[in-house]
């Protein structure tokens, strides 16, 4: 009963600690909140979580690498996927050298194949933590795009890296032409696992629903089970659970461009997996200040191991990690940069540019662990296979979770005035290409209606009102397509929409407000209040889209003039 209680206490942490952040006018990152309302729960909580790193592992491993697979967009992957491959392979693989000899120099007490783990957890870096960062000043979008992709890319191999270390750690032997030649096996089997299982449950899922019919609460599940079957079929046909959860998300995006699913799941998807994420993400910061007391008591005795009493040593390794980070990964985006540079213009490219050193710092900062190397650091096996204790777990655990937090503050410092100004250079081939979407779909649309008015009036004496209908709806169309033509008309156009949006968006909240009263009154049942409010929010949110995009647009033809 008090194991129920201590998660409830942390879920309910979860959701003050969004509260706090937009309380606070400080731009403090959420999961430094998490964390500390994790250490208020250990001080007025005598219960200790204990926790089995291969059910933490499966538990919040593949959801979260599904998802990053699912919704990273694959345009600016397949764009950038020298850069992203530089980012997410090679460096990686120099971090978990330089990082782990350095660890091992600087704390003998940790054995090597420990060292090399606690860099290979610390390599993959967090997208979301970035976002949540640069909301106060936006970052250029397609350096965003790298990140994301350098972030799906770097979990999976940092954790492989993460695995071969800590198997290196159990059984005290490591070979590197057979770790190379595991996981090769391990990557194809578990690509391959993640591929073929999405396709297969998908088809039978779309099979289904044509001959019974969709049910939007079974798909929603369906769609959260993948990820652990995925991770489960690739671990028992000795392939990587990792690489399957990630191969399974990217799988479902494609999946989904067939646009099988209706509406109302997708909706429904939608919502149930920004949950998800939101409260995983947030369970394991909070879990790890709960446990973080624990884990400073470990850390100091394994400091001590070291001849050195004062517990500050702490703080200094963890700083000297981070710069150790920090600089390479600074140098390899420099080094990358110059020659991806001095490669175009050879090929003859001239739209090539130099990146500045600004460019290469906002790089270099963005670099934020998170949720994955907290994750990844927890699953360190309790016993080795003698049944002894595992060396320096504790203060790996500590010194993950120290670079974490480090991280975090720095860049929730240093990315703002990084970004402050920064030339964001023009996408016009996005743009040109959203403005076609727009304008070929308003295309197609019109004569669906006319078509649909024509089969719909047949036989029906008040033809007129049908005519009447399609004519309004035709002419929404016909002013999305007019309004992409350009020049003063186009712009008064959207100008009207924006105005348009607004006053509906005024009128649907005097609607909900209506409902709610009646509901209040008891003159209509809350069933019924509770469909037409959710029609009603639809199309707010709709709406408010709409009513962004046009503000957006405007924003730009008036930064152009």
């Amino acid at each position: 009963m008090q194991a129920i209680s201590v998660v409830l206490s942390m879920l309910a942490a979860v959701v003050l600690s969004g509260i706090v952040v937009r309380a606070l006018p400080l731009g403090i990152p959420t999961p430094l909140v998490q964390i500390g309302l994790g250490a208020v729960i250990a001080a007025f909580s005598n219960y200790e979580v204990r926790l089995d790193p291969e059910i933490f592992f499966l538990l919040f491993l593949p959801p979260l690498l599904f998802l990053d697979g699912w919704r990273i967009p694959k345009e600016g992957l397949l764009r950038d996927k020298g850069v992203i491959l530089e980012l997410s392979l090679g460096l990686v693989f120099f971090t978990v050298l330089g990082i782990g000899y350095f660890v091992h120099w600087m704390i003998p007490a940790m054995p090597l194949p420990v060292a090399f783990a606690l860099a290979a957890i610390v390599s993959p870096t967090d997208p979301i933590a970035v976002s949540a960062i640069t909301s106060r000043v936006p970052m250029p979008r397609r350096m965003m795009h790298v990140l994301e992709g350098e972030s799906l890319l770097n979990d999976a191999s940092g954790l492989v890296c993460f695995r071969f270390a800590v198997a290196a750690a159990l059984t005290g032997t490591f070979s590197l032409v057979g770790a190379a030649v595991t996981f090769l096996q391990l990557a194809l089997v578990g690509i391959a696992a993640g591929v073929v299982l999405t396709f297969a449950v998908m088809y039978v899922k779309e099979w289904l629903s044509r001959r019974l019919g969709e049910e939007s609460g079974s798909h929603v599940l369906i769609s959260l089970l993948i990820p652990f079957l995925a991770y489960e079929v690739a671990e028992h046909l000795g392939g990587s659970g990792i690489l399957a959860a990630v191969a399974a998300g990217i799988t479902m995006s494609y999946m989904e461009l067939a646009g099988r699913t209706g509406a109302p799941t997708r909706v429904q998807r939608t919502a149930v997996w920004d949950t998800v994420q939101f409260a995983l993400n947030g369970i394991m910061f909070v879990l790890l200040g709960e446990q973080l007391p624990a884990i400073f008591a470990g850390a100091v005795d394994a400091v001590r191991e070291s001849n050195h009493e004062n517990p500050l040593w702490l703080a200094v390794y963890v700083l000297a990690i981070n710069f150790g980070l920090a600089a390479l990964r600074f140098a390899w985006v420099w080094v990358s940069g110059r020659f991806a540079f001095w490669l175009a213009k050879r090929q003859g490219e001239p739209t090539a540019e130099k990146p500045s050193l600004r460019m290469v710092a906002v790089m270099s900062v963005a670099g934020v662990r998170g949720a994955i190397t907290l994750a990844g650091v927890l699953t360190l096996p309790l016993v080795l296979d003698d049944r002894s204790p595992f060396p320096a777990r504790d203060l790996a655990i500590f010194l993950a979770a120290g670079v974490i937090i480090l991280s975090l503050t720095a860049s929730s410092l240093l990315l703002p005035p990084l970004l402050r100004g920064l030339g964001v250079p023009a996408e016009p081939a996005e743009e040109a290409e959203l403005e076609l979407a727009r304008v070929k779909a308003a295309e197609a649309a019109i004569p669906a209606v006319e078509a649909a008015l024509h089969q719909m009036a047949q036989g029906h004496a008040d033809a007129d009102l049908y005519a009447e209908a399609g004519a309004r709806v035709m002419e929404l169309y016909r002013r999305r397509i007019d309004g992409s033509s350009g020049g003063e008309s186009a712009e008064r156009l959207r100008r009207a929409d924006w105005i348009e949006a607004r006053l509906r968006v005024a009128a649907l909240c005097a609607e909900r407000d209506t409902l709610f009263a009646l509901a209040r009154a008891h003159e209509i049942s809350d069933q019924t209040a509770r469909k037409l409010v959710r029609e009603i929010d639809l199309q707010e949110e709709r709406l408010r889209g709409a009513e962004l995009a046009a503000i957006r647009q405007h924003g730009r033809q008036h930064a152009d003039s």
